[in-house]
């Protein structure tokens, strides 16, 4: 195994012979190897030269394998470590991954199947090291205006935004919440000729109907009670640079109308006032509604929904751009390091995976807000899974049948409930799957199969 610098290894095991064959089989691996048969002998070594990989025998004497891997995951979490035992359990195996073990071994150990699986993880960790380097970076050549992307939907954006900004009069962008609609008009504002200019925000959604009119428009004295003074609207302060109306689909239908007037003539009326005023205002709008079904069911001037869309700006979901994950896991680390001023590594193998696999209905800021809580949580310099917020630790379980208690469910039925169980454990990698439940690929596959009942379909 080519190494570019000695990794460290430790392996673990109240039986001296297997821990001479171990360090003989790894040798020549480029490894240091370090042995003990005391577990509180291991925690030192790992408090002191933090390996990057541990071989832990599930069980001894003095403290077992579980207890031994929760011990030095909260010492260290960005280590990998493998259980080993001779006494093969598929319980066992699932409950060591779960609580954050990297892969299991049976004894007597194959040395072969040694050798290829602690390559793999010296391998995988200096790809994350070179990964976190890359993204560092990256992260300029990636980030536009604020926002950050290196997928092709963030780019295609990007471009977009380039083109649109030095010629618009009125721009819509439309995506769910949390994924940037404000960060995209002003990214917009900041690419135009009216740069230097103000940038007015109006969220729609927050402003009581009553006073909508004066807050874009204004209002003169005595227009109504408690008109004691002229007021200036949004359209008059942002004169000369632009107004970003955000969630424009919550705005009533009268004041709509009074907007598709002003942005065809470019001229406003303070509430009370007879008096037109000429505004010079970009507007860009945004939602997170379907404004050409609300326009189609009149809830929307469809006039409006044309006017403002002569150029639309969709924002993907962060489920749609899963490549620009690491980036943004990167950019928010380093803002909430500097933030709660914490010596913030990065993240663990098992906290990105999960990040990975977790939908984000909210988005880019369920994300932002993901990680600082876990960087106001985390107490070493690594966020492991135990710092993610309780809604990212979950991992759902698949029933085996629809409305059955567990109790009453065939033996064929818990078959298959427990492989996808386990499947689910290893990120849905079929061999480890297959190995951990002592079966063959055919026979996992035989298993993944619906019941009869719905048919013959294959899973996965």
């Amino acid at each position: 195994m080519a190494t570019d610098a000695v990794m460290t290894l430790l392996a673990i095991d109240d039986d001296p012979a297997t821990l001479s064959l171990i360090q003989d089989a790894l040798a020549h691996e480029g490894l240091e190897v370090l042995a003990t048969t005391s577990p509180r002998t291991a925690l030192e070594l790992v408090q002191r030269r933090h390996p990057q990989i541990a071989l832990v025998d599930l069980r001894m004497p003095e403290m077992n394998g579980l207890e031994m891997l929760e011990r030095i995951l909260a010492v260290d979490p960005a280590i990998e470590v493998v259980l080993m035992t001779g006494h093969q359990s598929i319980e066992t195996a699932v409950e060591a991954i779960r609580k954050g073990a990297s892969d299991y071994l049976t004894k007597p150990l194959e040395l072969n199947h040694l050798r290829r699986l602690v390559e793999k993880l010296c391998s995988e960790t200096k790809g994350r090291l070179a990964t976190a380097v890359l993204d560092r970076q990256m992260m300029e050549t990636c980030r536009f205006e604020g926002m950050i992307g290196r997928s092709p939907l963030m780019q295609e954006v990007f471009d977009r935004i380039r083109r649109v900004a030095p010629h618009f009069r009125s721009v819509l962008i439309t995506g769910a919440t949390g994924t940037g609609k404000e960060l995209a008009a002003r990214a917009l504002h900041a690419r135009s000729p009216v740069a230097q200019k103000t940038f007015a925000v109006c969220n729609c959604s927050a402003v009581v109907e009553s006073i909508f009119e004066s807050e874009l428009f204004g209002y003169v004295k005595g227009a109504f009670t408690g008109a004691t003074q002229d007021k200036i609207g949004l359209f008059e302060y942002a004169h000369g640079g632009t107004l970003f109306l955000d969630e424009i689909g919550d705005m009533p239908l009268a004041t709509q109308s009074k907007l598709l007037r002003a942005l065809q003539s470019q001229e406003i009326q303070r509430v009370g006032s007879p008096v037109p005023r000429r505004v010079d205002v970009r507007v860009i709008a945004a939602t997170h509604r379907d404004l050409r079904a609300m326009a189609a069911a009149r809830q929307f001037r469809e006039d409006l929904f044309y006017r403002l869309s002569m150029v639309e700006i969709h924002l993907p979901p962060l489920a749609d751009r899963k490549e620009d994950l690491p980036l943004l896991e990167r950019y928010f680390l380093e803002r909430f390091q500097a933030q709660y001023d914490k010596p913030i590594h990065g993240l663990t193998r098992r906290a990105a995976a999960q990040l990975a696999r977790y939908h984000w209905p909210g988005n880019v800021r369920e994300l932002e807000n993901a990680l600082g809580n876990a960087c106001m949580m985390v107490e070493g310099n690594m966020i492991d899974l135990s710092d993610l917020p309780p809604s990212l630790r979950e991992v759902s379980e698949a029933q085996p049948v629809a409305g059955n208690n567990h109790a009453l469910a065939s033996l064929e039925e818990m078959q298959r409930y427990h492989t996808r169980r386990v499947l689910e454990t290893v990120k849905g990698n079929k061999t480890k799957a297959a190995e951990i439940l002592g079966i063959s690929r055919a026979t996992l596959y035989r298993l993944l199969e619906t019941s009869p009942a719905r048919g013959r379909q294959q899973v996965g």
